[in-house]
């Protein structure tokens, strides 16, 4: 785990999830470009990705804009010796002309503006040997923004891969796409030698047929300056996942946890008045992420069913507004029909939902506090 704070502008390691597979994954991948060669990783962040190039390549100097990123670096990676960092901008490179005969530059010319994406482009192309390689990467602003409605708030400009492609043009001769993006599958390897072909398949219980090639959430590209030049071959497919598969282990426990909340919800007895009390009370739990207290806590004013949200005061005693959703504020109002004209007009607004009154919250606590 990095001492430095995730904050999205760089990847740290610890930071689980897609995140974690997406950038590993790029730099397990570049190994094979610059094995033996000089190479430069621009925007190298925590420095964890040059630490990984430099198990393959003859040297590497990682280049960050943010002094205390290199600091944290050198101190973390100091026993690679042929590792070295170093501050500097991206359209600015601290390096001599043609020295270095690769540059890694991942998820790094969307957090410049626009106009000095060409310089960034054009830096590289200076510090590179004549047939000097390229592995470059950046997100699809079609798949990574606009479809999903996100903004990434460090991504000045987010160029697509044309214009990526127009920047490499005048200094990059040769050049080799990738797509990539998260997969959930299943995978099949076979465990003779001398297999080298690969398929992918779609399909339900329809039938099976090819897989088309997906959109990439990520544009990856091998550049090299000039013709002529003996590009490293690429796989068909790379596959990448961590060594204790935290995704899956952590699908299988969301899995198991809605397996055991149908349980919970289906156990109370919806016939009796306890256990319409027991399922209102579950439901609302489940469908706020409601600390037991804050329930406990609850007003009938506090709750709007026909607007479908409650107020609730949390920690520091903060105000917040929860949606209900339609199945708790259901089984809420059901539970409350019985009381409405009873207990509810002899009741004070600003009375609790207390056995006293609307005996909702006598009941053992069956699920955890939701987290801050």
């Amino acid at each position: 785990m990095s001492d430095i704070e995730f904050t999205g502008e760089r990847f740290v390691p610890g930071v689980p999830g897609e995140i974690a597979h997406e950038h590993w994954h790029r730099y397990a991948f570049a190994r094979r470009f610059v094995a033996g060669r000089r190479t430069l990783d621009v925007a190298c962040g925590e420095g964890y990705g040059s630490a990984l190039l430099a198990s393959a390549a003859a040297t590497v100097v990682g280049v960050d804009v943010a002094p205390e990123v290199v600091a944290h670096a050198a101190q973390r990676y100091r026993d690679r010796s042929n590792l070295r960092f170093e501050a500097g901008s991206a359209s600015r490179l601290p390096l001599a002309d043609a020295s270095v005969d690769a540059v890694v530059s991942f998820e790094t010319i969307e957090h410049l503006p626009r106009e000095d994406q060409p310089r960034m482009i054009a830096e590289i192309a200076r510090v590179l040997v004549d047939d000097g390689l390229l592995i470059l990467s950046a997100p699809n602003p079609v798949e990574y923004s606009q479809k999903r409605g996100y903004r990434n708030p460090f991504h000045i400009h987010e160029p697509d891969r044309a214009e990526i492609d127009e920047m490499l043009a005048q200094w990059f001769r040769v050049r080799r796409w990738h797509r990539q993006r998260r997969y959930f599958g299943s995978a099949l390897w076979c465990e003779g030698a001398g297999a080298a072909d690969f398929e992918a398949w779609q399909g339900s219980e329809a039938g099976a047929v090819p897989a088309p090639l997906p959109e990439a959430m990520y544009a990856l590209v091998v550049a090299a300056r000039r013709d002529g030049v003996d590009l490293p071959r690429s796989p068909s497919v790379s596959l990448f996942s961590d060594g204790t598969e935290s995704e899956l282990v952590r699908m299988d426990a969301n899995a198991a946890e809605v397996l055991r909340l149908d349980r919970l919800l289906a156990q109370p007895d919806t016939a009796t008045p306890r256990g319409l009390r027991d399922k209102a009370l579950i439901e609302l739990l489940y469908a706020t992420g409601l600390r037991v207290t804050e329930l406990l806590s609850l007003k009938p004013a506090d709750v709007n069913l026909d607007a479908g949200y409650l107020t609730c005061i949390g920690k520091g005693d903060k105000q917040r507004i929860v949606p209900l959703g339609h199945a708790a504020a259901d089984w809420v109002r059901r539970y409350l029909a019985p009381w409405v004209g009873r207990r509810l007009r002899g009741a004070s607004s600003g009375d609790g939902l207390s056995p006293k009154h609307l005996e909702l919250v006598d009941v053992v606590p069956v699920m955890p506090a939701a987290p801050e």
